[in-house]
């Protein structure tokens, strides 16, 4: 998928593979990561070296796939070979040695394979050179200038306070004629590694919080400047909720016309077991800022619709229809409610009566049904035609 989150940051420490091919989001980390997931002496978002002493860090892939030094013309080439992809995922905040040249590159491949790019952008906050304005205006032109489509990740957590200027931007690249999507989930924090990148010198200025704002989701332990140091400087990876958001930002961000609803995934976070029955209980049956009719096709068709820049099969989801895959949700619209919180972050929502994934259940009177899996893959067009040539 082009962006796994399942206990990784983006484009970082995960490895797939489909019949033997090197998944995109790994190529990129190789390239762009290099051999070490924090290089030394890589430039700060201010632009500066880092001189702090080397420390030992996670490799961001199994290096094994692919050879060392690899060139950006051999990752270009092995990317062009990739076949089944539904996009060219990049997680460029964690990669922050990458120039934008590479980032145009990755877009220029995507764009003559006619995928689309996802990408959590180079930066957040305020702060210059690095604000979230300058990330999207990096990948809005980047798309312009190739004419890759491109899917900008949870505006609400890369743009934090600028976020509705953020829409506006991707708002106004529309209107002029790029095919530019994105999406939020109904959290005030986010989650990611705290010995990652994001966690350069520099993040607290950024992003606007200090130490505090930061909580292990296990404990519940805010972090001190101590804590944080033992933590960041640390060869195990530790998942950290970062909250930087507020409640007034991310209420006027969900309702807006442009936002789909995704929720990023990442078990010890609320939003995996939570968001989309909040959305239903908060943003339609409390607040009433959206109609239900808005909220579904957030949730279903807008990212059906999305999926078609990669694969027809998408056109079967996200729709009551005759042809239409039978995957529906039947739930109660005046008690579906989320219960997970950040102390419970995996509790189970309430008011859905069946879930049905083609045709067949998997939720049945509210009950979870052991032992049925009867999802299925959508894989990208180049599958078929890769397969020729082996």
């Amino acid at each position: 998928m082009v962006h796994e989150r399942q206990g990784v940051p983006e484009g970082a420490e995960r490895r797939l593979a489909l019949d033997g091919q090197v998944d995109l989001a790994e190529v990129v980390a190789v390239r762009l990561l290099g051999q070490d997931a924090a290089p030394p002496q890589a430039p700060t978002q201010q632009g500066q070296a880092d001189a702090r002493p080397r420390r030992p860090q996670p490799k961001p892939v199994n290096l094994k796939v692919l050879p060392k030094g690899i060139s950006r013309e051999d990752l270009i080439k092995i990317m062009r070979g990739y076949a089944g992809a539904l996009g060219v995922g990049m997680g460029i905040e964690y990669a922050p040695g990458a120039s934008r040249l590479e980032v145009i590159d990755m877009f220029r491949v995507a764009a003559e394979r006619k995928l689309p790019v996802y990408t959590h952008m180079r930066s957040a906050g305020r702060v210059d050179p690095g604000s979230a304005i300058q990330s999207v205006e990096e990948v809005i032109g980047a798309a312009a200038i190739t004419g890759a489509s491109l899917h900008i990740v949870h505006v609400n957590s890369t743009c934090l306070r600028d976020s509705l200027e953020c829409i506006s931007m991707i708002e106004g690249a529309r209107a002029r004629g790029l095919d530019v999507t994105t999406e939020a989930y109904p959290y005030i924090a986010g989650m990611t590694a705290i010995n990652s990148a994001l966690f350069n010198p520099g993040w607290r200025e950024k992003l606007g919080i200090d130490d505090g704002d930061l909580v292990l989701p296990e404990s519940g332990e805010h972090l001190t400047k101590e804590r944080f140091d033992e933590l960041h400087n640390s060869k195990a990876q530790q998942f950290v909720l970062v909250f930087a958001n507020t409640q007034e930002i991310v209420d006027a961000v969900i309702p807006n016309p442009l936002i789909m609803i995704a929720s990023d995934g990442l078990e010890g976070h609320p939003r995996n077991a939570g968001t989309y029955s909040r959305i239903l209980a908060q943003y339609v049956r409390e607040k009433k800022t959206l109609t239900l009719i808005e909220a579904l096709r957030k949730m279903t068709l807008m990212p059906a619709q999305m999926l078609e820049r990669s694969t027809p099969a998408a056109r079967h989801k996200g729709r009551v229809q005759e042809g239409a895959d039978a995957d529906i949700v039947v739930f109660d619209p005046q008690t579906i409610a989320d219960r997970s919180t950040f102390a419970n972050p995996m509790e189970p929502s309430v008011g859905v009566h069946y879930l049905l994934v083609a045709g067949t259940p998997v939720i049945a009177e509210g009950t979870l049904v052991p032992d049925v899996f009867p999802g299925q893959a959508l894989i990208g067009p180049g599958r078929a035609h890769a397969g020729s040539n082996r």
